[in-house]
Order: C-alpha cells, then structure tokens, then sequence
C-alpha cells in the first residue's frame, strides 16, 4: 500500500461522529433546545446551501462555522442569533483539540505513506487545513466544492489517488460514512477503513474497523 486518504467531517476532527451528531448537543447547552426532526432538516438545509448563500474562499474554520451556525439559527431561532459565534466556537475548539491529538500520528504515518483528503466539503477545505496547520501532511486534497464531484462517486477518489501516484488498489481509505466513504471507495477499488465508536459496527464490507485515526498505526504496522 502506497497512500491513506482521510475523510475530513467525523474522522480528521473527530472519532466517528457526524456534524449534526456533534453540534446538536452545542446547540442545546446553548439553550436552543428544539425537536431533533426540526434541527435536522434546518441543519441539512445550511450545509446544502453555504456556498451558494456566501462567500467561503479564504475563510478559516471558526469564520466558516459561524455561517452555517447562523443559518441554522435563522430557520429555528433568528432571536438567538448571537449565539452563532459561541456555538461555532466551542465546535471548532473540540475539532483542534482532535487535530492535536492526531499530528503526531499523521506525521509519523507521512513517513510510510503517502496522505491525502477526500471530503464533500464546500470549497475551501485546502485553506481551513493550512490555516490549522495540518495542510503541509496531505499531498492532496480532494474537495467536492472545487471538483464538482462528491462522494460516493468514483471520480473524486481517482483524482486524489492519481494526484498521489499511487494506483487504486494501492489506496485506504478513512472514513467514517459506509454510504460515501466505504462503497464510495470500494467502487474506486481501494481498501477500507471505518471509523466507528459504535459497539457494534456496520458491516459494510470495509477491510478494517477503527474507533479512532490514532489506532492506524497498530493496524497498519
């Protein structure tokens, strides 16, 4: 194996769990306090929409949160829309406090392995992980908002994998969606990796189950 790709949301900032998964707690602590079915769809509704609805080059991760926050916001509870700079706040402390514990992993695996990122993101992934300084581990990134091709379709594992020089079959990838990252890449011919913390997780035809990007380095040893 020549090259890992990693997917961004629920496996480089966090162990397995969703955006909605993470921020629907945040919110609550923050007294916006709604019907799971109501957040959902606003949350969904952001997400689909941010980069049609803002400006994203060049913003940071916190910059970047802060709208889909307020969007959120403005569908459920425009009162609250203070809120929008705590709520994204305390999201991106938890991502930082994952992308510290994960460099040290990432560095030593960027000796073995080629690396690279395969995320549906909204176009400005490659500024968010520079402005992080995790940008100089990948050789890649692949982001659905600039290639214009999103997980689970082949294409976008491809062009990371051809990016890298390494053919599909000489490629894992991380992920912690069986829908876009395992079929996704099983479809590409690559290895798989799930992260899951689920006691019992799917069985989605991945290769290997992890809880976490940290135990990699046991399992790839």
């Amino acid at each position: 194996m020549k090259a890992v790709l990693f997917d961004y949301g629920g496996t480089l900032d966090a162990d397995g769990s969703t955006w909605l998964e993470r921020f629907y707690p945040i919110y609550k602590e923050n007294g916006v306090d709604l019907p799971r079915d109501r957040f959902d769809r606003a949350f969904y509704d952001s997400d689909d929409a941010l980069p049609a609805r803002h400006a994203l080059a060049g913003l940071d991760l916190e910059e970047t949160l802060r709208l889909q926050v307020g969007d959120v916001l403005a569908a459920l509870a425009p009162q609250r829309a203070p809120l929008a700079g705590a709520i994204a706040g305390r999201f991106a402390a938890d991502s930082r406090g994952q992308f510290r514990r994960l460099r040290p992993v990432l560095e030593r695996l960027t000796a073995r392995y080629r690396l690279g990122v395969v995320s549906n993101f909204y176009g400005n992934l490659d500024g968010i992980l520079r402005a992080e300084g995790l940008r100089d581990l990948f050789s890649v990134v692949a982001d659905s908002g600039v290639l214009g091709v999103v997980k689970p379709e082949p294409g976008i594992f491809l062009h990371a994998s051809r990016a890298l020089d390494a053919a599909p079959a000489e490629c894992m990838m991380v992920g912690d969606s069986v829908k876009r990252d395992m079929r996704g890449a099983v479809a590409a011919g690559m290895k798989t990796a799930l992260v899951s913390i689920d006691p019992e997780p799917p069985a989605a035809g991945q290769d290997w189950t992890v809880r976490s990007v940290v135990e990699l380095e046991a399992l790839l040893s």
